[in-house]
């Protein structure tokens, strides 16, 4: 019989995999560990980066199913940037704000940190980023990393990026996330100067085929 790993494919999203994806999402959170330590509300993260992507760009979303059904990693994002903010403002805030007020003083902690930038989706409009209109995040637990799924992850999305006629992508990583930096590089993303990154990177490239 094939072990669990050798049965591991790459499927598309389904609504069953919201718990999964969202435990994915926390448990790699913290540069790209477990983040339950900073940010305790187990809602909060996968709400910001990875549950509106699944409900607003649904035919971009893949997940890594460990050959049980269970999802243990996925990509998702956007095709179009602008659009996703836009639809993040009108639709994604109204849902989650009875949840997450909006700030009314500067954050003392993570979580505030985190609900600030829920309730500013216009910080993904980056100008210098113009040229790469699409963007993503993909997580995968730890013992699924370093063993080709993210790469392969990456190609399924990429190909359906191209196959929705889009060009380049980008993405913005926690510069201190040195790890996830040597998989971009691995996968064919390039820096992207951008003014005033803060505490990110940002990283770009084609949607063409190495």
């Amino acid at each position: 019989m094939p072990s669990v790993d050798q049965a591991a494919v790459i499927r598309p999203y389904r609504s069953t995999d919201r718990a999964a994806v969202a435990d994915v999402c926390v448990r790699t959170a913290h540069l790209g560990g477990d983040s339950r330590a900073i940010y305790p509300d187990p809602g909060l993260m996968p709400s910001i980066f990875a549950e509106p992507y699944c409900h607003f760009d649904p035919g971009l979303a893949f997940v890594l199913d460990d050959g049980t059904g269970r999802a243990v990693g996925y990509i998702v994002g956007t095709a179009d940037t602008e659009r996703f903010v836009a639809d993040f403002r009108r639709e994604w805030i109204p849902r989650l704000s009875g949840r997450y007020p909006a700030p009314a003083a500067p954050p003392r902690t993570p979580t505030e940190e985190m609900i600030g930038l829920l309730h500013h989706p216009e910080r993904m409009l980056v100008p210098e980023l113009a040229a790469y209109p699409a963007h993503l995040h993909i997580d995968l637990l730890p013992r699924w990393q370093g063993r080709g799924y993210g790469r392969r992850l990456m190609r399924t999305f990429l190909d359906a990026l191209r196959g929705q006629g889009v060009q380049a992508v980008h993405l913005g990583m926690v510069t201190a996330n040195t790890a996830a930096r040597a998989f971009y590089d691995r996968v064919g993303f390039h820096p992207v100067p951008v003014a005033d990154a803060g505490p990110l990177t940002y990283l770009g490239r084609t949607t063409a085929r190495d």
